[in-house]
């Protein structure tokens, strides 16, 4: 700093009384001088290392930029399912979820027992329907059904869903179908397991719907028979804001299987029982 002082008080002086000025080629000569003192020096070698240090902290940056991406795309995967074609399930979705549930559980010779009929099925959902024009596919011959059915205890068709929010959306989709027929709320929402059964043991109820918790606990309390029903309807293709299908639930998933362990098996051997998948 001291030097650029003394440059500026140089150059602002003027010339010393008879000192003779310079001429035009030593001026030149000094202002070539000058330019090559103040010329830039070429920096030390160990400073152009320094791009390369740059570079490897930039590809760090990226490497992490890149995981950061991957896993925003994973927290994604619902948008790509929403995205995506919806495919209606089958008897064959079905047979294959029994088959994982219980590989573990039992030898061959009991998962072959555990393959239901084809016979057993109704037609699936394919996605053209509503609830209530499903079930006059399924059962045309309801109406005659409901009027013989005098037995308590028991429903002659139960559908099965995720939830009491969804089961009461069925419920109020059933108008069309239901008739005269009486239906029944079968989760645990604000209903006691007791209320239910004392309900059951008093009236005639044609039509059940509910979770398959509920469902199960009533038929292992002795207030639901299930030897009567005629049809079991899985709610198979709704999906809820996470796009989870009822079967896609690991704690709704182990409550069906459950529930057809207490003789939902051995009824659609019988063919008394037909299964719907909506």
């Amino acid at each position: 700093m001291a030097d650029d002082l003394g440059d500026e008080w140089w150059e602002s002086q003027p010339a010393a009384a008879g000192s003779p000025e310079p001429s035009g080629d030593e001026e030149g000569r000094d202002t070539e001088m000058m330019q090559q003192d103040t010329a830039p020096v070429p920096e030390p070698s160990q400073e152009t290392k320094q791009p390369m240090e740059c570079f490897l902290t930039q590809a760090k940056e990226t490497k992490e930029e890149t995981r950061k991406t991957k896993k925003w795309k994973k927290k994604k995967i619902s948008e790509i399912l929403a995205k995506s074609e919806p495919k209606p399930g089958t008897p064959g979705d079905l047979q294959q979820l029994i088959k994982d549930h219980y590989s573990g559980s039992r030898s061959v010779i009991e998962l072959e027992e555990l393959n239901l009929p084809d016979s057993c099925f109704l037609k699936a959902n394919d996605l053209t329907h509503s609830l209530s024009s499903y079930l006059k596919e399924i059962c045309p011959k309801w109406v005659k059904l409901r009027k013989t059915h005098s037995e308590k205890k028991s429903v002659l068709m139960l559908i099965m869903c995720s939830s009491a929010v969804r089961a009461l959306e069925l419920i109020r989709s059933l108008t069309a179908f239901k008739g005269d027929a009486k239906v029944m709320k079968l989760f645990a929402k604000h209903i006691k397991v007791r209320e239910q059964v004392k309900f059951l043991e008093n009236r005639v109820i044609h039509l059940g719907v509910g979770t398959p918790g509920r469902i199960k606990e009533l038929v292992k309390q002795d207030g639901l028979n299930l030897n009567p029903l005629k049809f079991l309807v899985f709610d198979w293709n709704w999906r809820d804001q996470k796009l989870r299908r009822m079967m896609d639930i690991p704690e709704i998933r182990k409550e069906v299987f459950e529930l057809l362990d207490m003789g939902v098996f051995s009824l659609c051997k019988s063919e008394s029982l037909k299964l719907g998948l909506f």
